[in-house]
């Protein structure tokens, strides 16, 4: 199992502060560096203020040498596909093919609000994310004209450039949708991910994704099946409750509900997930301040869990 962290930017992190966590990531060896994509902070006041996913990632592009890079999730919302596919395509160039782009429909109404960007209703969400996938995908693989007519992004004759420096930077696709997200993992995912949901809902929900791959005749094994669980990890109770009240959480709510407890703990629940299908671990980490909690993680977990 691969462990890749995770980070919540608009909760609060200066570029610098994203930096320090990729390189140090970097350094102990994670399989990449994931940022959100969100304009409004979450029950905080999110000083300095939010932060660009794709200007942030190609920051550190550059600032970095080998650790791979993505967003988790990137709003369909916030861009156009057209646009959106050129800055990812740029980023990728930028790294050297380390870039892969998570993107899901958009939920988070009250940032849409306050920064002018309109939020239609959960279906018309849904198709304007799919014309994205189509768009996107389609660019990045075309090797003449591309022409697409989508319900509400349509591209007529585009020469579908820049092109990225992989033949396809991955795409993840997340959530709990039943039918229409299963759908769309099928058809467009390279990774299928599930935020912050327990071992029984993981594995109905793998399950529905692999059903949609074997509808549509594609083999579900090609899929990454991945989650993403908030982190709290410490060598002791004392440590554990600190880490736990940086973050705003309880530590026995987080050892029901995260990645959280001593070392050996987290090692048994990483591989029961494993055991579920998951094939790679997201930790979201929101203390970016706490180096010390990564030096752990890579020490003690790491090794035990595969990658």
């Amino acid at each position: 199992m691969e462990l890749r962290i995770f980070t919540e930017p608009q909760q609060g992190a200066t570029y610098d502060d994203l930096l320090a966590v990729a390189l140090r990531a970097e350094e102990l060896g994670f399989g990449a560096f994931f940022r959100s994509d969100h304009y409004l902070a979450m029950g905080t006041d999110g000083m300095p203020g939010p932060s660009d996913a794709w200007i942030t990632l190609a920051g550190l592009a550059r600032d970095t040498t080998t650790i791979r890079l993505g967003t988790m999730m990137t709003s369909a919302t916030f861009r156009h596909p057209g646009p959106l596919a050129i800055s990812v395509a740029g980023v990728d160039a930028m790294s050297g093919g380390r870039v892969e782009l998570g993107i899901g429909a958009g939920w988070y109404e009250a940032e849409h609000t306050k920064y002018g960007i309109p939020f239609p209703s959960t279906g018309e969400r849904f198709d304007r994310f799919e014309d994205n996938l189509a768009i996107i995908t389609g660019l990045w693989a075309t090797e003449g004209d591309f022409t697409y007519a989508g319900k509400h992004y349509s591209v007529t004759d585009s020469p579908g450039l820049p092109k990225p420096t992989q033949t396809k930077p991955p795409v993840l696709i997340g959530g709990l949708g039943k039918k229409r997200t299963p759908a769309l993992t099928a058809r467009y995912a390279d990774e299928f991910n599930l935020p912050f949901v327990d071992e029984a809902t993981t594995a109905a929900q793998f399950a529905r994704v692999r059903t949609a791959c074997e509808q549509v005749e594609r083999d579900p094994d090609d899929l990454v099946y991945s989650n993403a669980l908030v982190l709290c990890v410490a060598g002791d109770e004392r440590e554990l409750e600190r880490r736990a009240q940086r973050i705003g959480r309880d530590k026995d709510e987080l050892r029901e509900n995260g990645l959280a407890g001593t070392p050996d703990e987290v090692v048994a629940k990483a591989r029961r997930y494993a055991d579920l299908g998951s094939q790679r671990l997201y930790l979201q980490v929101l203390d970016l301040a706490d180096l010390e909690h990564l030096d752990l993680v890579a020490a003690e977990v790491m090794p035990h869990v595969g990658g």
